[in-house]
């Protein structure tokens, strides 16, 4: 079996990690997911940023596990959530990595969704 590889942010591939002080507030089919004031955007190479919303400002009983699996070689292994919610349109719609690298480690305990498999995510800007 071939071995994972683990690569480290760099001049190359740039990844940083900020508290973002807006509430973030994610809503699918008229329901609030995630609501919170202590996201964490990542900003990784092109990519555009990607709010992490700490687990226990999330709804889990809105979510649902499922087998789907991806590998970062900059973040580690990701596990993914459905939205029942959302139908089709939120299958594999949350992801995390429960044991992320060293290197981005803040993440750990948070969660991402994607834009477009969610009806929203606002950033309303702190006062």
């Amino acid at each position: 079996m071939k071995e994972k590889q683990i690569k480290n942010p760099g001049p190359d591939h740039p990844i940083s990690i900020q508290h973002n002080r807006a509430r973030v507030v994610v809503s699918v089919a008229g329901r609030v997911i995630a609501d919170t004031r202590n996201a964490l955007t990542l900003r990784e190479a092109t990519y555009p940023p990607v709010q992490y919303i700490p687990s226990e400002d999330v709804d889990f009983s809105q979510l649902e596990r499922t087998d789907h699996a991806t590998y970062c070689p900059y973040k580690g292994d990701c596990s993914y959530y459905s939205i029942p919610a959302g139908e089709k349109k939120s299958v594999n719609a949350v992801w995390s990595y429960k044991e992320p690298f060293p290197a981005v480690e803040q993440i750990r305990g948070h969660v991402a969704f994607y834009p477009d498999r969610v009806d929203e995510i606002v950033e309303q800007p702190a006062l």
